[in-house]
């Protein structure tokens, strides 16, 4: 079983201490790629975060079975197997968006956020663990590719949701910038998805110097108070 401090720790971790895109800095080919809007990072992110709790979730059970010499090449095809069947059902349900996220389905075999959680993760923990440091991983990649997307998209061309109606057909994007807006191209092209990560990272750098400060100002506090 897994206790509620445990999995505390493995979603603070996964969503913010240890994201993968803005602290570890992997999986960089689809975070830059399939942002051009937010549609296509949340559903990429979706499709990786069922395959990291379901790998996770496989490689922790048979971790003890897999000799150590071959892990690599087990945990590889584990994921492959997975990435699989995730692909036949995105070409058979939301066949539309499987054409526009094209290669970077299949390549979740090998994204290193995957191959990583599952050597570093799931190697050693217990399944439920495993599962769960899977999910939350995948949640820390969905909230950041969802606002990459969110932001380049809007930049660029002063919408939000294009393409929903890929998922869910009769809904329309929306227009909050005016329909004259002439959008700026360097929000869609790679380029502009590294200036935007980077200020993204500065972001989460100085929300955590703000709250170690705070930190720091209420220890020294409680120490002059006890003297």
């Amino acid at each position: 079983m897994i206790t509620r401090a445990e999995l505390r720790q493995i979603a603070a971790n996964g969503v913010w201490k240890q994201n993968t895109s803005i602290v570890q800095i992997l999986g960089l080919c689809p975070l830059l790629a399939v942002t051009t809007n937010l549609v296509n990072g949340v559903m990429l992110s979706l499709a990786t975060i069922i395959v990291m709790a379901l790998s996770g979730f496989a490689v922790a059970a048979l971790r003890n079975f897999i000799p150590h010499e071959i892990r690599i090449p087990v945990f590889i095809l584990i994921v492959a197997a997975l990435v699989t069947v995730v692909d036949l059902l995105f070409n058979a349900n939301l066949h539309e968006l499987y054409n526009v996220l094209g290669i970077f389905i299949p390549l979740i075999v090998t994204n290193c956020i995957v191959l990583a959680r599952v050597e570093a993760f799931a190697n050693k923990n217990p399944p439920l663990q495993s599962m769960f440091d899977g999910v939350f991983m995948g949640v820390g990649m969905l909230w950041t590719l969802a606002l990459l997307g969110g932001l380049r998209e809007l930049i660029g061309a002063g919408t939000l949701f294009s393409g929903i109606d890929m998922v869910f057909p009769g809904l329309q994007p929306l227009q909050l910038l005016p329909a004259d807006y002439p959008g700026l191209l360097l929000a869609i092209l790679p380029p502009g998805a590294f200036i935007l990560l980077g200020c993204m990272i500065a972001w989460k750098n100085w929300i955590e110097a703000r709250a170690a400060a705070r930190r720091q100002l209420r220890t020294d506090t409680a120490l002059a108070a006890g003297n």
